[in-house]
């Protein structure tokens, strides 16, 4: 069975969102690194700018080659194959460095016309240590903020969903609830959280 290799910001040992979706598809992984820069996105997570030097360790994923686990991970990862353009990322294949020696790797790199100020550079490529001082927003909420998030990701519509006014101030001092009048709903940055719950 051929094998797809994909480089990802992220550890084994993490409690990884995309890891978990795609944990099934995967034959082996192994420690790596690439020369690009890092940034952490509004909602905390490390993403990849081909433009830098720094070097990034990650972990070298290798999937069943399949349409539908390319399809599935591109997807995940915000590329759109029939238009880049539009897409979170770009998918380029780059060399990766692994104990084994240097491989070829698909690397998803953030759109360079998604870079905004919302998103940080992180000194010298070292987005463990980031993740440590300062945790993504998803990984930080309690369980009554996830619980909450998930049920008005959920509802579609005009649902209305009760919360309770501590609950409602908490969210809304994170950013991740507006009021629409009659209804809580999400905001951008509470879609984007809700994904990763």
């Amino acid at each position: 069975m051929s094998t797809n290799s994909i480089f990802l910001c992220t550890c084994v040992a993490d409690e990884d969102f995309f890891l978990g979706k795609i944990q099934n598809l995967i034959v082996s992984t192994e420690a790596a690194t690439i020369q690009a820069a890092v940034y952490r996105s509004k909602i905390g997570f490390p993403v990849l700018l081909k433009q830098g030097a720094d070097e990034v360790q990650g972990i070298l994923v290798h999937l069943n080659a399949t349409d539908l686990t390319t399809h599935l991970v591109d997807e995940l990862m915000g590329y759109f194959a029939q238009d880049p353009a539009q897409g979170l990322t770009h998918k380029e294949l780059v060399p990766v460095k692994t104990d084994a020696g240097v491989v070829e790797a698909h690397v998803y790199f953030l759109n360079p016309e998604k870079l905004n100020s919302d998103v940080k550079y992180i000194e010298n490529g070292d987005w463990q240590k980031a993740l440590i001082e300062k945790p993504p927003i998803p990984k930080k909420l309690n369980e009554r903020q996830r619980n909450y998030i998930q049920k008005l990701g959920k509802c579609s519509g005009r649902d209305i969903v009760p919360i309770d006014l501590a609950l409602y101030r908490e969210l809304m001092n994170l950013e991740l609830v507006i009021d629409k009048g009659r209804r809580i709903a999400l905001t951008k940055l509470g879609q984007e959280v809700y994904r990763y719950l």
